[in-house]
């Protein structure tokens, strides 16, 4: 897997993991939409973990910075 989520992109997913996550557990969000966010909590805090995102690698998208060679 090639990293294709840059640090600013890791930071906003695990924020909003976080926020996710807070939503469910103080039950601000509950039911089914909370159980939805609970699983995008997951999601986004994996893939920021690992810095790769299935559906980016899908869409040919990455947020890492190009890396510029001296030739």
């Amino acid at each position: 897997m090639k990293k294709n989520i840059g640090n600013t992109d890791r930071i906003i997913r695990l924020l909003l993991a976080g926020v996710f996550a807070l939503l469910w557990f103080q039950n601000i969000v509950t039911g089914t939409w909370g159980i939805v966010l609970l699983v995008l909590a997951a999601v986004f805090a994996i893939t920021s973990l690992v810095s790769f995102c299935p559906l980016y690698a899908l869409f040919g998208i990455s947020s890492c910075p190009t890396k510029k060679t001296n030739a």
